[in-house]
């Protein structure tokens, strides 16, 4: 299958990468496999490499042979990039609350740039989640994927599946609340939308590690409720599925607020730690420099130009993992943009 997230010249080196990662993933602290560009002495290059992620770098003297990993796979050079362990974001903000408390430093004078409060209509940004999380982000405001011109007959709020639905443990039609529950959201008084569809996460079992494409869903509320704007990011107004390595995004996040970023890696395969034990295999990812913190999970990521690139759903202390917004829609079946 043609990759459509791709540029046509990195297809050969994508093809590489597929033939080759799960060898790769299987070495010591590699957690993902990308493309990307040759990093030397903390500088980013502009040369085309295929980018191997681990936890933490090692001396050569450290590994054993086995778990080296080769200058070049087939013609393509290698690089071992350190980015630490990759959380989903609920796991992520459960290791920060011990010593963050959720919270993120305030400028001089107190002020912060979360966004935990209760709104209504609700925008992208700002804080959301199922009745038994903590707190996430919604992305934007959607509806029905159809053809135009059309009579939408639901609007949803988009998040990830593990702020919306639980991390697979909840049923439709459950109470979503804004503010999330741990920004003092309560049932019934702050419920905005009810569960409507969420795409099951797969996560590893033994030897068996299917691809996830998204960390996604939606639920469903009244259009009075919901506002398709988000918070210092305006109105989507396109898809930016194939972004490049190097270019500029941007996001609204309950936690961190308005960031910015600069995306280090395209098809990423990236093994995500949910919590629990529970490890998930994700395919496809955007790779950016660190741009959020637990609580931003669910943002909706775009570029300068207000086209949506992809989810917000993990990170680790250097990077934030993207899910493609081309998998989000078409697995979804919603859109984000206005036409």
């Amino acid at each position: 299958m043609i990759n459509q997230t791709l540029d046509e010249s990195l297809l050969k080196m994508a093809e590489v990468q597929n033939k080759h990662e799960d060898e790769l993933l299987g070495l010591s602290n590699v957690v993902g496999v990308a493309l990307g560009n040759k990093v030397k002495e903390g500088v980013e290059t502009e040369e085309p490499v295929l980018s191997v992620l681990v936890t933490h770098k090692l001396d050569k003297s450290l590994l054993s042979r086995k778990d080296m990993v080769n200058k070049t796979i087939e013609g393509i050079k290698t690089d071992v990039v350190e980015v630490g362990e990759v959380f989903a974001g609920n796991a992520l903000a459960e290791l920060q609350r011990a010593e963050t408390d959720m919270e993120v430093d305030t400028h001089a004078g107190g002020f912060s740039p979360m966004l935990n409060n209760r709104i209504r209509p609700a925008k992208g940004g700002y804080s959301v989640g199922h009745y038994k999380i903590s707190a996430g982000t919604i992305g934007t405001c959607c509806y029905d994927l159809g053809p135009f011109p059309s009579r939408p007959r639901n609007y949803y709020i988009l998040s990830n599946n593990h702020v919306l639905a639980n991390s697979n443990n909840a049923r439709i039609g459950d109470p979503i609340l804004q503010p999330g529950p741990y920004d003092g959201g309560k049932y019934p008084r702050d419920v905005i939308a009810r569960l409507s569809r969420f795409i099951p996460i797969k996560f590893i079992n033994g030897n068996n590690a299917p691809c996830n494409y998204v960390d996604a869903a939606i639920a469903e509320g009244n259009l009075k409720d919901l506002n398709r704007e988000i918070y210092w990011g305006g109105h989507v107004k396109r898809l930016y599925a194939a972004p490049k390595v190097g270019d500029i995004v941007q996001k609204t996040g309950r936690t961190t607020g308005f960031t910015t970023g600069r995306v280090t890696n395209i098809n990423a395969t990236v093994n995500v730690n949910f919590g629990g034990g529970k490890i998930a295999k994700f395919c496809r990812q955007i790779i950016t420099t660190n741009m959020s913190a637990g609580g931003d999970s669910g943002s909706l990521v775009t570029d300068r130009n207000e086209g949506a690139v992809g989810l917000l759903f993990a990170g680790s202390s250097t990077r934030t993992i993207i899910n493609n917004i081309l998998y989000v829609q078409s697995l979804l079946k919603v859109r984000v943009t206005e036409i």
